[in-house]
């Protein structure tokens, strides 16, 4: 006897987009929409008087009528051990590493802190509105065990990687070029593919590993294709001079991870504040991506990150909320000093684009976009329900949007974690907002 599909359907205002959006035109939206999920898939989504004459009669609707409904948000750069040093003052990066970082991420060594703290983070993702995160653990494996069981208890998309260290940082920290690895090889073998997880390769930065451990973890990311790659480049100018004095055979930082075989696809480089043209040139070439994570570069005072030359070389580009060096997990905060950061340049952050990156652009960066990011048919059912009436001022000034892009914009300038009513992840609810 087969088995009965479960399907559901969800009515409100629906927004995303299936394309990169040059206009808020380009957006697929409905004010009065419906989004049907069938285990856990989508299978339509459109106005709801066309949906509702097709959909069975036995069909759930899940009434979110004045509320948005959005594709699940993606961080395509964030720490989890550090969630407990978010918001520490003072220092720049090499500073603010050993002042708070290093010591946060030595309690890892105990797996229930790692088990413990990562029940915690995962929670205050989805409370954010964060379905699917690019994540670094620590030197760890039990790290890596405890963010993966936690994401894979809520079947979250989510991946992650044991972080590599064996030069330049504390001792006790330190892995070894071949043990670092072969710990990094065994967790591949143990999560990549299992439920909705995946494997990054995560040398921290160039700063921290040595030739012999960049040359084993690019030759680990040669023999596992399909696994991520994920680590720093060029967030910090001294950081960026002291990678010209170790590695002066190399033309560039991000060259130094090229010649090591850890530039490809599903690479990602966190921050990319301080490339030149011609790095830009080749990230594009090679596949690589950039998370932007304007929290952070603001906070450890790091530089501003140039997404008009980015997109000028057409690079894969997504939102990273870097916590701890990051302010915060919401993705709506993200944005909104991403658009001050490129607004100090010159530059715009329309809420059509902000959108796109920190959904589907976000899933592009990570090569997931035939999944995640949007609600194409056959994609993954993860979405949010915005309530951008949470608060008396965004009540208000919501009531005053005129158009559904000025509604937008003042959701991203002035929403927070109180906007997030409910949280989905392959359907199924894993958050929602008490009171």
């Amino acid at each position: 006897m087969s088995r009965r599909k479960k399907v559901a359907a969800y009515r409100a205002t629906i927004l995303f987009c299936l394309r990169e959006p040059h206009c808020v035109a380009d957006l697929e939206y409905f004010e009065d929409g419906i989004l049907v999920v069938e285990d856990g898939v989508v299978v339509e989504v459109g106005p709801a008087a066309d949906v509702l004459a097709r959909l069975s009669a036995d069909v759930p609707i899940n009434d979110y009528r004045g509320r948005l409904l959005l594709p699940g948000l993606i961080d395509c750069h964030v720490h989890y051990p550090q969630i407990d040093m978010i918001a520490s003052y003072g220092e720049q990066l090499l500073e603010w590493l050993e002042k708070y970082a290093y010591p946060a991420e030595r309690r890892f060594k105990d797996a229930a802190v790692a088990a413990e703290t990562a029940e915690f983070f995962v929670q205050q993702l989805l409370a954010n509105g964060t379905t699917t995160a690019l994540i670094f653990a620590t030197v760890h494996a039990q790290s890596v065990d405890a963010i993966f069981a936690a994401a894979e208890k809520r079947n979250l998309r989510l991946i992650s990687g044991k972080t590599l260290m064996d030069h330049g940082c504390p001792l006790d920290l330190r892995d070894t070029a071949e043990g670092g690895v072969e710990e990094s090889r065994r967790l591949i073998e143990r999560w990549h593919g299992q439920s909705r997880l995946g494997y990054a390769i995560t040398p921290r930065f160039a700063v921290t590993s040595s030739k012999e451990q960049l040359r084993a973890a690019g030759k680990l990311a040669g023999e596992f294709p399909e696994v991520h790659v994920h680590t720093h480049l060029a967030e910090n100018e001294d950081e960026v001079k002291i990678i010209s004095h170790r590695f002066p055979e190399s033309r560039s930082y991000l060259d130094v991870y090229q010649q090591h075989g850890l530039l490809r696809e599903r690479s990602v480089f966190a921050h990319c504040l301080h490339l030149d043209e011609a790095d830009r040139g080749e990230l594009s070439r090679r596949g690589g991506a950039i998370a932007f994570c304007p929290t952070s570069n603001l906070f450890l005072g790091s530089g501003l990150f140039d997404l008009a030359a980015a997109k000028a070389h057409n690079i894969r580009v997504g939102m990273g909320t870097d916590v701890g060096g990051g302010t915060t997990l919401n993705m709506l905060r993200t944005l909104a000093a991403g658009y001050k950061v490129l607004h100090l340049q010159q530059q715009a952050l329309p809420p059509h684009e902000a959108l796109y990156l920190a959904t589907l652009g976000a899933a592009r960066a990570l090569y997931l976009d035939d999944r995640v990011g949007s609600f194409a048919p056959g994609n993954e059912a993860d979405f949010i329900v915005v309530d951008d009436s949470a608060t008396p001022l965004t009540a208000r000034r919501s009531a005053a949007a005129g158009t559904i892009a000025e509604r937008l914009f003042a959701l991203l300038m002035l929403g927070d974690d109180r906007a997030v009513e409910a949280t989905y992840a392959m359907g199924e609810p894993v958050y929602a907002r008490v009171g």
